[in-house]
């Protein structure tokens, strides 16, 4: 049974740093490329950040380039963001995927970790 399970979500304020991390289990993990996704309410899902299976090419959106960092852990089966100088316009349902390629439609989903970012 495939599974994405998301932790490491929270309140912060603004500013401030966390760290997701995504285990995965079910599926050979080094061979798919692994993409973080998120949604605030009322917005479309954004992707926000890929990686490829081994870790060697990674690809952010605009919107988060320079404070995000994706990266994987291929022994343990986990993918991480790690996510700095929050602003509010990141609170969102943040979503872990597994997909063929990078940045490439999500073949398995996890069930996503909220975060939100208030003083």
């Amino acid at each position: 049974q495939v599974q994405l399970v998301e932790s490491g979500g929270g309140l912060v304020q603004p500013g401030g740093s966390l760290r997701l991390s995504c285990a995965a289990s079910g599926f050979t993990f080094n061979r798919y490329a692994m993409n973080w996704y998120r949604q605030a309410p009322g917005k479309e899902r954004e992707l926000v950040a890929s990686i490829t299976n081994t870790g060697w090419s990674t690809n952010y959106a605009d919107s988060v380039k320079g404070r995000f960092t994706i990266s994987r852990d291929n022994a343990k089966n986990t993918v991480y963001l790690q996510m700095n100088s929050l602003k509010p316009e990141d609170t969102a349902l943040y979503f872990c995927a597994a997909a063929e390629i990078l940045m490439g439609a999500a073949r398995y989903w996890g069930q996503g970790t909220q975060v939100t970012v208030s003083s």
